[in-house]
């Protein structure tokens, strides 16, 4: 099985996808700002290569001091898997950068690139290389979490369980008591074959009802997460489907989401209400939200299905028809009730 974790670590990490960096990391130069902000236009439009070409454009204009570009071209690399760019992208972050902290980033987006790349190719010799910069992160900043995490992924990727194992022990005494972080490294210290599947990213959220929920307090359930807004009409035409799917398995070991993109929290709890959308819904404020950007959503609708370990089973742009996966993901998770309840 390819190791598949270490994306989720990225998306804690890089900027926030599709939201402009803060003015004193972006381009000096006039002409490298003008094709910064065309960028984004293109990444509204959904045209992420052509997006990425524009950020990759403004840091030569910028004489390769633009570190919002460079945090971009990393980004939207692994996004479309060009790696190139983003190994570009994540060395020129390493040259620029002098703060301890920087350093640290610098490394640790190189080798969550590596980890990637990895991946994809499935090469032991991207995983050493990505253990190396997660490394020179601590080095950089001993006490730097998300290097710690990443270098267990390489590790737990390389077969190097025990001391994989270390690192997410260590990184789970960092983090606070009961957090959905300190209960994902948990989670793979005991089961690292977890960290070689493609698991969701771990979040929590409070439900339109107050209802606190946690993706790692969900293990043993299926999870469907349904991002969409009331402003996009191919999101209201697959209402009614997620309506269905909801009552269908209500009683069954699944857990429908709702997520809503919407900017307006009034008018989407008045469409929620309207429309009777009694399962738990969550608002997460536009496409820079924590849930959107963890889950690198760019496209609505979009589900995402989880398996009752927490494995990303299946994703979908559009109204797809997801039932079928779903009743197999669900007879799986009960078979799974009936034997821990026999043991």
């Amino acid at each position: 099985m390819r190791c598949a974790a270490a994306v989720l670590v990225l998306a804690c990490m890089v900027a926030p996808i599709g939201a402009q960096e803060k003015t004193d990391e972006g381009p000096a130069n006039e002409k490298a700002q003008k094709t910064y902000k065309e960028g984004f236009v293109y990444l509204s439009k959904g045209a992420i290569p052509l997006a990425l070409d524009d950020f990759i454009k403004a840091d030569k204009q910028d004489g390769g001091h633009c570190l919002a570009c460079q945090k971009q071209m990393v980004a939207w690399g692994i996004k479309i898997r060009d790696w190139k760019v983003a190994e570009a992208g994540a060395e020129e972050m390493i040259v620029g950068a002098q703060r301890p902290h920087d350093v640290a980033l610098a490394h640790y987006q190189f080798g969550a690139v590596l980890t990637n790349e990895g991946m994809t190719k499935n090469k032991d010799e991207l995983f050493a290389r990505a253990h190396e910069e997660m490394m020179k992160a601590q080095a950089a900043m001993p006490e730097f979490s998300p290097a710690i995490l990443g270098d267990g992924e390489a590790l737990a990727c390389l077969k190097q369980d025990e001391k994989a194992i270390a690192c997410f022990q260590q990184f789970a005494k960092m983090m606070p008591a009961g957090s959905h972080e300190q209960k994902r490294a948990l989670r793979y210290a005991s089961r690292l074959d977890l960290v070689r599947a493609r698991m969701a990213p771990s979040f929590v959220l409070t439900t339109s009802d107050g209802q606190r929920v946690s993706l790692d307090d969900l293990q043993g359930k299926v999870v469907l997460l349904d991002f969409w807004a009331t402003w996009c009409p191919d999101c209201l035409t697959a209402v009614p489907h997620v309506r269905d799917i909801a009552r269908k398995f209500q009683g069954e070991p699944l857990v429908v989401i709702s997520i809503s993109l919407d900017t307006d929290p009034d008018l989407w709890k008045k469409f929620i209400a309207k429309h009777e959308m009694t399962w738990p819904q969550y608002f997460d404020g536009g496409w820079t939200g924590p849930i959107a950007k963890a889950f690198d959503v760019h496209a609505i609708p979009h589900t995402f299905t989880i398996d009752a370990d927490g494995v990303l089973q299946d994703e979908h742009i559009g109204d797809a028809s997801i039932e079928g996966k779903l009743k197999k993901l669900v007879a799986q998770a009960r078979e799974l009730q009936t034997t821990a309840k026999a043991q």
